[in-house]
């Protein structure tokens, strides 16, 4: 049976963060009602950060393991490492490109089949985005007014690792440094959660 999302605004103000990057999503937060204006222990910290990168891109919990998993092997530090894997998966890559104005939306148009990688149907939000791959809309998926509007609103938005084209494609040039990552997590926090 598939997990019931949660509400996002109020998952918003429970983590202290709009992990959505959605304007309104903050509006109604009353001070004090998130987890982060509590006085939090060490491990309530790593916790939250913990909950907040995997708000940030929409990951679950096992899946998520995986990835700390494939970090933990890395040459870099673990949480750079970590940030990149996330970073570089379809459905956040087509977000970032401007196809969508979320993660949310993203998933749904890979999902859906609306998205190719070098000329291919791929129509798995987790599929990892190598450096050099060609993200673009379907021919057909271009004529769709909100995709259109969203990819031309978003034209000059880019990320210094991303190309972006006016024919709806883009691609990813390399492999993004943490510091290029617009996510306000203390990455470390999180790596030291899995490390009990």
């Amino acid at each position: 049976m598939a997990k019931m999302m949660k509400p996002r605004f109020k998952e918003c103000r429970r983590l202290g963060l709009n992990v959505y990057g959605h304007p309104k999503a903050m509006k109604r937060a009353k001070p004090g009602t998130s987890r982060a204006d509590k006085k939090l222990s060490e491990y309530g910290r790593q916790l939250l950060e913990k909950q907040r990168l995997r708000a940030y891109y929409g990951v679950m919990e096992r899946q998520f393991e995986r990835y700390v998993e494939e970090a933990k092997k890395s040459q870099e530090l673990t949480g750079h490492a970590l940030v990149k894997i996330l970073e570089t998966r379809l459905d956040n890559l087509v977000y970032r490109l401007g196809f969508a104005s979320s993660i949310r939306q993203a998933r749904q148009m890979v999902v859906h089949g609306h998205i190719l990688v070098n000329g291919k149907k791929i129509d798995i939000p987790s599929y990892r985005v190598k450096v050099g791959d060609t993200i673009s809309l379907k021919e057909k998926s271009r004529n769709v007014e909100l995709f259109r509007e969203n990819y031309l609103s978003n034209l000059l938005n880019t990320y210094p690792y991303l190309e972006k084209n006016e024919d709806f494609s883009g691609k990813l040039i390399r492999m993004p440094q943490r510091d290029e990552v617009p996510i306000e997590i203390e990455d470390q926090l999180v790596v030291e959660y899995y490390s009990k």
